[in-house]
């Protein structure tokens, strides 16, 4: 479980988070809201990327502040653009890339780089520059590279919004088969039609929490 205590986070003298108190515990959760509401923000700080200003962040017991390495081994992030996230030169590199940093031994590093490629529909691009590759191809390896790490709960910040339909339906299935915990940031209502929870954040606040078909009505609500 992630709960969040009294959580107030600001950029300098901005405030952009106020008093947030959550516990998040269900297996798909969607935070909603318009530009600037402090969604992002509140991603970032589910696995430690940045800290509250003010209050604590816990991940199965686990503090971002104090903890925050073993924090980000049971929280994957996948930002909303994949080439802030692709590092290495080919395909098969930056899938390994995880793995070797956690010094994990060459064949387990083999044998879980081969299992992505594989599953993730990314084997024929194996040898490939990674910065080549579609958009929605991009998109899968910035997936798999955090997946293959095996974490606990992935976070997904716009997952769909760069796009194609077919590319953006292919990441929706893969989201509903994944068995972590997944919380996604979003402005696509009809992937999360069939979410356990959905948040709704306005001015940096909870104005909404309750299953997709009660919070996204009211997401609309708020930003017609």
């Amino acid at each position: 479980m992630i709960e969040l205590r009294s959580v107030t986070h600001a950029y300098g003298d901005r405030p952009v988070l106020h008093d947030l108190s959550l516990r998040l515990a269900e297996r798909r959760i969607a935070i909603l809201g318009g530009n600037g509401s402090g969604k992002s923000t509140l991603a970032r700080l589910l696995n430690g990327l940045i800290v509250p200003t003010a209050g604590s962040v816990a991940v199965d017991g686990l503090d971002t502040r104090t903890d925050g390495r073993a924090v980000r081994q049971r929280v994957g992030f996948v930002f909303q653009n994949p080439d802030t996230q692709i590092v290495y030169p080919t395909v098969e590199e930056d899938i390994a890339f995880g793995l070797k940093a956690r010094k994990l031994p060459k064949d387990e590093v083999a044998r879980r780089v081969a299992g992505a490629l594989e599953r993730y529909g990314l084997d024929r691009y194996r040898h490939q520059p990674a910065h080549q590759m579609s958009g929605g191809e991009k998109q899968l390896l910035a997936i798999a590279g955090v997946l293959v790490l095996e974490p606990a709960y992935v976070i997904f910040d716009e997952p769909t919004t760069l796009l194609d339909l077919r590319n953006r339906r292919k990441v929706i299935e893969l989201l509903r088969g994944l068995p972590q915990t997944v919380i996604v940031v979003t402005h696509d209502l009809d992937m999360v039609k069939d979410f356990d929870r959905a948040l709704v954040l306005e001015d940096g606040r909870i104005v909404a929490d309750g299953p997709p078909a009660d919070a996204v009505p009211a997401y609309i609500e708020r930003l017609g």
